[in-house]
């Protein structure tokens, strides 16, 4: 479990930070940069595959196409409800509806934590349920501070979930499902860049640009595996409650980019970060508990060898 813990906050540190990166590629409008990102995650995504020897998953996947007409709707479904996420979450900050989808982000986990209840049955340790109390009350201040929900918000919580039941029913929650999302995302990501200013761009004055669109397909295949990995690893609702780093980051990220947390809006905020605090110390105290054992077993081993 330790495992998928490190690669969910891998994945939200490299999301954070591409949330940023994409105030960096200017003249790119939001819909260039989830074209160039798609078109260059999915070669970096197929050669960690090879890699990693995983390439069987996509194997897998294309032999089940042959047998199950499900699969013809499911994979194109799921590879919509990806992109849009994708879309959002690049275009948003150049749109100035960074907080709005940073409050679809805090209210994500909630709407997982139900779903990982009452339809995968996942149990709650006391930690985890302060936690979600404390998130329950940060995202009601929210909406009721901000007079209901903006349609980028409800987007974000509501959509990504689904995007994760819909895999798991269809058995593509794994590296060979995302490839898959990727490769349907094609033509709409060749689209975007033909129409767009990145080519003309690149071959004027702007020498820095191709070599900021090679990173943007590297931190952005590095972000998704890191968060399929993680989703298997975890318990959904588990997995729901660390999505909190990920909005934590995002408002430092708006922060930077100019926008602010107005006086009212920090009760939301400063509950969240509670209870990402009573997370991490579950984590500590569960660590703990683990290294005890194998310390005590290291010094029988020890006193052993000494005599």
């Amino acid at each position: 479990m330790l495992k998928g813990v490190l690669l969910s906050i891998l994945a939200s540190v490299l999301f954070g930070g591409l949330y940023f990166y994409t105030t960096w590629l200017d003249p790119l409008s939001g819909e260039e940069i989830y074209g160039w990102r798609m078109l260059l995650t999915l070669p970096v995504m197929s050669l960690f595959l090879f890699w990693s020897g995983d390439w069987g998953l996509v194997r897998s996947i294309a032999a089940r196409l042959n047998k199950d007409w499900k699969l013809w709707v499911a994979l194109p479904v799921s590879s919509l409800l990806l992109g849009i996420q994708l879309w959002l979450f690049l275009w948003a900050p150049l749109h100035g509806h960074a907080m709005n989808v940073s409050l679809g982000y805090f209210m994500m986990p909630l709407v997982m934590v139900l779903i990982g209840h009452f339809y995968y049955k996942d149990t709650l340790s006391h930690w985890q349920k302060g936690a979600v109390l404390l998130a329950f009350l940060g995202v009601v201040h929210a909406v009721f501070q901000a007079g209901g929900f903006s349609w980028t918000s409800l987007l974000v919580c509501l959509g990504y979930p689904y995007y994760f039941v819909l895999r798991t029913q269809f058995k593509t929650d794994h590296l060979g499902g995302l490839w898959f999302d990727m490769l349907l995302m094609l033509p709409v990501a060749l689209y975007f860049t033909a129409t767009g200013q990145g080519f003309d761009a690149m071959l004027g004055m702007n020498t820095s640009l191709p070599l900021l669109i090679i990173l943007l397909g590297l931190l952005s295949a590095s972000a998704l595996v890191a968060y399929i990995l993680s989703s298997k690893l975890l318990p959904f609702s588990l997995f729901g409650l660390l999505g909190y780093v990920e909005p934590v980051l995002l408002v430092l990220v708006a922060f930077l980019i100019g926008e602010n947390i107005a006086e009212k809006e920090w009760p939301t905020y400063i509950a969240i970060w509670l209870a990402l605090t009573l997370l991490t110390l579950e984590g500590l105290f569960t660590l703990n508990r683990q290294a005890q054992p194998y310390a005590l077993k290291e010094r029988i081993t020890a006193d052993r060898s000494g005599s």
